[in-house]
């Protein structure tokens, strides 16, 4: 009887622990550089999360009001950068095309850069994107968002994207209006015909969906020069990539500056992106068109399996690029966070708002001397580096490059049965010595 009493207290007090209240947050940042552009916050601030979502940003928040707090201290605190630009419909083993071997796993690339979401640029058309979207989308920790190709079997090479019979606007708009928030543009890539029907099917998806269209402007033709495209053909809210490619009448001749172009696109409402990927990044435009007050309107990398490895890297190396050439580091940020999430209307995206999805980049500026190349092999110097140190998606976190987020291993584990509320790395429950969950 006494042990029938013994263990009935015990399962009481088991029920009374665990109908314990939680604390207020599941996970805390303190004492970081919170820039938030959409926010106009630049100051030393803490972040609350709870419930997958941002609780509250304030200075002095109380550590005992979380499950998890971690010392940020002399590193940055951003939303989850957004790389506008990549390139992810990996997987159907189709050599040399972007809707397979050229492309890379989201999953592999993203994380360790502060990336929580990214928008494949046109690899799928109308016709293959539910493939797409069954073999990456849906099967992706990252948040991948998609540009439909305007060619309907997407950016497959040279036969796919240069048959104008297959490029559909109607078509396109159809697909798209299927999955709104999902399907989030309309990309135009590597023509090399003198036609403009590829601008012109593309624009009308754009109009019928109310998405933006994104140019990368293939072969300069004298046909459809770059100004036309930029003053006439693109509307207010599309975008032009590879904008320090040199390929196409970007640069004007005489002053190294902004060609008429490009001066009157951005007048238009023509946004402006880096896309440099393996070739379309070039500092003998970069620096002077900078220099001259033309800075991007959101850095993304192009991302494939030939960028990664050359000078693009990735998004935060193209950062620290650009902070190398002019940009200051709020600058870069926003361009990779709160400015992208406009281009693509969703504005949920990119930035800390008390409700909004808790996607965050911790990220140090490291000091030293760095090389930073383009695609014709230069280098320019520079005295800083971003680094990713932790990413969180949807209030977890996701990547942690030195255990900010980690105890000693001779420490006391203490209670680990919460562990899931705020990171995806649970550790081992040592009373049950199984994994927590």
């Amino acid at each position: 009887m006494k042990k029938l009493i013994s263990c009935a207290a015990l399962a009481l007090l088991t029920a009374a622990a665990s109908a314990q209240p939680l604390p207020a947050y599941d996970l805390l940042l303190r004492g970081g550089r919170v820039i938030d552009a959409k926010n106009r916050i630049d100051a030393m601030m803490d972040v609350a999360i709870k419930d997958g979502k941002i609780a509250r940003v304030a200075p002095g928040l109380a550590p005992g009001d979380a499950i998890k707090t971690i010392d940020v201290r002399g590193m940055v605190v951003s939303p989850g950068l957004i790389d506008l630009h990549v390139h992810v419909y990996n997987g159907t083993g189709e050599k040399g095309s972007y809707a397979g071997d050229l492309s890379v796993p989201p999953d592999g690339f993203t994380f360790r850069a502060g990336v929580t979401t990214v928008v494949d640029a046109g690899c799928a058309g109308w016709r293959n994107f539910e493939d797409f979207k069954d073999r990456i989308i849906d099967r992706s920790k990252t948040r991948v968002l998609a540009m439909l190709n305007i060619v309907g079997a997407g950016m497959r090479g040279g036969k796919w994207e240069q048959d104008m019979g297959d490029m559909d606007g109607e078509a396109t708009a159809k697909m798209a209006q299927r999955y709104p928030g999902l399907i989030i543009g309309v990309k135009a890539a590597h023509f090399s015909g003198p036609e403009w029907k590829p601008i012109d099917e593309a624009v009308i998806a754009g109009n019928r969906a109310k998405l933006p269209v994104m140019v990368d402007f293939g072969v300069d033709q004298p046909t459809r020069p770059l100004y036309d495209l930029l003053t006439k053909k693109l509307r207010p809210g599309d975008i032009y990539t590879h904008m320090f490619s040199g390929l196409r009448q970007e640069q004007d001749p005489a002053s190294k500056g902004p060609s008429k172009a490009f001066v009157e696109g951005r007048a238009r409402g023509i946004y402006f992106d880096t896309g440099t990927g393996g070739g379309s990044f070039k500092f003998m435009l970069a620096v002077p068109i900078i220099s001259q007050g033309f800075k991007p309107d959101s850095l993304s990398t192009d991302l494939h399996t030939g960028s990664m490895n050359s000078a693009t890297k990735d998004i935060l190396n193209v950062a620290s690029k650009m902070m190398a050439i002019g940009l200051s580091l709020p600058e870069v940020i926003a361009d990779m966070t709160a400015h992208p999430a406009r281009q693509i209307k969703r504005e949920d995206l990119g930035n800390l708002s008390p409700g909004s999805v808790a996607d965050i980049a911790v990220i140090s500026v490291q000091k030293g001397r760095f090389g930073y190349l383009d695609m014709v092999n230069t280098r320019v110097d520079g005295a800083q580096k971003l680094v990713a140190e932790l990413t969180i998606k949807d209030g977890k976190i996701v990547y942690d490059l030195n255990g900010l987020s980690a105890l000693p291993w001779t420490a006391s584990p203490g209670d680990v049965k919460l562990d899931p509320r705020w990171t995806t790395f649970p550790r081992q429950d040592p009373a049950l010595g199984v994994t927590a969950r």
